[in-house]
């Protein structure tokens, strides 16, 4: 038991990753264990998209940076940094060597109310964990990202997925090329309330 909470907790983002491609098999592995996250009403409301020839990573970088930059200066930002921000970005894309876009499936919902609407988020969280976790097995390193929540449609539109397919985020994943410092958590006892 002792082991699996050490493996549990010894998960860590990585931000630098080899060259060498993610095999086909640990693809496979990694998604079929995903799909057996929890889900709200068991409507597995997930959707993945695996990005890995560089053409895709490309065009997938290049409408998130596009829209990154509109909204960045829409807000004012320095053009300096907007630039900064843009190369950090694609260089990112390009080096991981696996991306795995996750995305809620906007038919798998019972109603169209705002809390089926956030479980189906939450479900599809749940199976990014559940990716993160079966990387951690395989040996590979992975860094969630949150981008397509401010790009879904150019996300969506760059890789031509199903209309109903809403990004929500996208992991990076492969041999890390890091070793990532130890992560800070504050006590699970300072964020708990008994009653």
């Amino acid at each position: 038991m002792n082991d699996f909470h050490h493996f549990l907790r010894t998960r860590r983002s990585v931000r630098r990753f080899k060259p060498d491609p993610v095999p086909a098999s640990v693809v496979d592995r990694i998604l079929a264990t995903a799909v057996h996250a929890p889900s709200a009403h068991n409507l597995q409301p997930w959707r993945f998209a695996t990005v890995q020839k560089k053409i895709n990573r490309k065009k997938l970088g290049e409408a998130l940076t596009k829209k990154m930059q509109t909204d960045m200066r829409a807000d004012g930002t320095d053009q300096a940094e907007i630039d900064k921000r843009v190369m950090i970005s694609l260089r990112r894309i390009d080096e991981a060597p696996l991306i795995i876009l996750l995305c809620r499936d906007m038919d798998a919902i019972r109603k169209e109310e705002p809390e089926e609407v956030e479980m189906g988020v939450q479900s599809v969280a749940m199976a990014g964990l559940q990716i993160l976790l079966a990387a951690h097995a395989e040996s590979l390193g992975g860094n969630w990202i949150c981008w397509p929540l401010y790009a879904q449609n150019e996300a969506r539109d760059s890789l031509k997925l199903p209309e109903t397919w809403q990004p929500q985020a996208m992991i990076f994943l492969g041999y890390a090329d890091e070793t990532p410092t130890k992560a800070l958590r504050q006590p699970a006892q300072k964020l708990l309330i008994v009653k």
